[in-house]
This record gives structure tokens, C-alpha cells and sequence, in this order.
């Protein structure tokens, strides 16, 4: 089996989290956040559409970590980010993490909106 190193080139992965925080790059943010390959921002929640619409120009979907377990995405903030061309896939925030670091591996032009655990 040959091991490759993962570079990611395009931002920064989560490298850990836990109850009520986040570590990037090996700096901790505490809150919910708003991650793209263009960086990171503070996050509202579900409520604050604005927060994730400002990175429409950075990423072609985003996973929206929503907490504990996986929820529903809310019909408003779904509209919201479909209107303005960005995917959305609802997932446990650990989750949405993992996929962020696999598919920001990848190349891939992805956001992550978590909510704190």
C-alpha cells in the first residue's frame, strides 16, 4: 500500500473540534463558522443566510454541519443559497468537517457552515 501526503492547496482544514470550538490551522475558534478556501467568518446560524451568500463567489456548495445530528435544511435558507447558485447538504457538524477536510483535498470548491458542538 503506498501513502500519499494530503496537500490542500485551496485552504484550510479543520484540524479538530470539540464542545464549542473549532481548530484550523492550528488556531481555535470558538462558535459556530463559515469556512471557505477564501477563509473563515464567525457564523449566526441558520438564520444568518448572509454570512454563508458572502462566499457565493469562493464555493459551488456548501455542507452545513447542524450540530449534534443531522437536521434539516431550513426551507428559507435552502431557497436562499439556491437562488444564488450554491448547493446545500445538511450533516452532523462532525461530519460536515470530515467531508470538508476529504473534498478541500481534493480541489474541490467547498464551504462549510458548522454549528458549534
Amino acid at each position: 500500500m503506498e501513502f500519499s501526503e494530503v496537500s490542500y492547496e485551496q485552504g484550510t482544514p479543520f484540524d479538530s473540534y470539540g464542545p464549542g470550538f473549532f481548530r484550523l490551522g492550528g488556531t481555535v475558534y470558538e462558535g459556530s463558522l463559515v469556512v471557505s478556501p477564501a477563509g473563515l467568518k464567525p457564523w449566526g446560524g441558520p438564520e444568518d443566510a448572509e454570512t454563508i451568500l458572502s462566499m457565493v463567489a469562493d464555493v459551488d456548495f456548501v455542507l452545513l454541519g447542524t450540530g449534534e445530528t443531522m437536521q434539516p435544511v431550513p426551507a428559507g435558507l435552502r431557497a436562499m443559497l439556491e437562488a444564488a447558485g450554491i448547493g446545500v447538504e445538511p450533516m452532523a457538524t462532525a461530519t460536515a468537517c470530515r467531508t470538508f477536510n476529504v473534498l478541500l483535498g481534493e480541489g474541490r470548491r467547498v464551504g462549510a457552515a458548522v454549528l458549534a458542538l
